[in-house]
């Protein structure tokens, strides 16, 4: 029997898997400020150093034994995690968390070594029975989506908050959200299906202004952290994150058209205008499409067949066919056969549909 693995992120999973290296490189990357912190980033941080199994630890000549759920460490060193000058906001940081309730932490050693127990790590985690060293660095960890989402509200987000927020709500091909299909797209998750958002709502969720959302967005655009689509109109930005999938499930990531996107979610996709000689071409009954608006369809659709690792695509010598199929209620349905130029190579064919709108009295088609 032959089995396909088919990568998913679905909105319906409860929990998010996170790398231990991915919170690492997080940790330390300077350029992403974590002041003004609604406490998401430090206790990611906290559940990427808890154990999955008992171990021991030997702290200054002291042996401790660290139980599923938890860890043992200097407050120093908790103080470098949290990225902090001072030892006091650090334990400020866990005063908060174990108050409502996320934590429990005991100080030990005259205060120089902090105990914490995360209690839901057992339910979002599988516990192992064998006591083994854990390895913090390396493998992943579960986070409850709702306890993300919970703390995301408590004060005002940080650009770490927001990121990891972002990364905590992507969906990737899920048939429920729009556009997933074809890149991992960030879906808060309100029911509609859609991925659009305003700025306005983002400012809401993240507690700042419209403003804040802006320059955060576009840093983490400039860092390569995500990208983004904006709507003509009012109804809003997808955003999609850059090197998701190798992070994820370590598979190369996928080339993100964004035109594709945004056909997928129901944008305006505008095609270049035709010129005069090009639209005397077209018939007024049959099926037809000028040759500009083929060699832009036939380029998109080579260069999305190209990442799925068709080699004939990156041949010169391939010949590309689009046939006309049939006009359905004004869609477009036409064949697309690329065409090896080897005696025994391989042939494709693909079905391509193409959907006008008229922008409005005496203006040109628009391809979608």
């Amino acid at each position: 029997m032959e089995y396909q693995l088919e990568i998913k992120q679905v909105v319906d999973y409860p929990r998010i898997r996170i790398y231990r290296d991915f919170i690492r490189e997080l940790m330390r990357d300077s350029s992403i400020r974590t002041t003004k912190s609604s406490y998401l980033f430090f206790y990611v941080v906290l559940n990427s150093f808890a154990n999955f199994r008992t171990s021991y630890k030997r702290i200054d000549g002291k042996c401790f034994t660290v139980y599923p759920g938890e860890w043992v460490c200097t407050v120093k060193e908790l103080t470098g995690w949290f990225r902090m000058r001072f030892q006091h906001q650090a334990l400020a940081v866990m005063e908060y968390l174990q108050n409502q309730n996320y934590i429990k932490y005991t100080l030990l050693c005259n205060e120089k070594v902090i105990k914490f127990r995360i209690p839901g790590f057992r339910r979002a985690n599988t516990i192992l029975d064998y006591n083994a060293p854990c390895q913090k660095d390396t493998g992943f960890f579960f986070l409850p989506i709702s306890t993300a989402s919970e703390l995301i509200s408590i004060g005002n987000c940080s650009e770490m908050d927001i990121l990891l927020d972002l990364w905590i709500n992507a969906i990737y091909n899920d048939k429920k959200v729009q556009g997933s299909g074809a890149a991992p797209v960030v879906y808060i998750r309100n029911c509609t299906g859609n991925p659009l958002i305003s700025y306005s709502d983002l400012a809401v969720r993240w507690n700042v202004s419209k403003t804040t959302v802006s320059r955060v967005l576009g840093k983490l655009k400039r860092l390569d952290y995500i990208d983004m689509i904006s709507s003509n109109t009012k109804q809003g930005t997808i955003i999609y994150l850059h090197n998701y999938l190798s992070t994820m499930f370590d598979i190369s990531d996928v080339m993100v058209d964004k035109e594709e996107v945004a056909m997928d979610v129901g944008l305006k996709y505008n095609c270049p205008d035709i010129s005069a000689d090009c639209a005397n071409c077209v018939s007024q009954n049959g099926i037809c499409v000028p040759k500009p608006h083929i060699e832009k369809m036939v380029k998109k659709v080579a260069e999305l067949l190209q990442t799925q690792g068709i080699p004939c695509i990156a041949c010169p010598k391939s010949a590309y066919i689009l046939s006309p199929l049939s006009d359905c209620r004004g869609k477009f349905d036409f064949q697309l056969s690329i065409q090896c130029p080897r005696a025994n190579g391989p042939n494709y064919r693909f079905d391509v549909s193409v959907l006008p709108q008229n922008q409005g009295k005496g203006g040109s088609g628009d391809g979608k």
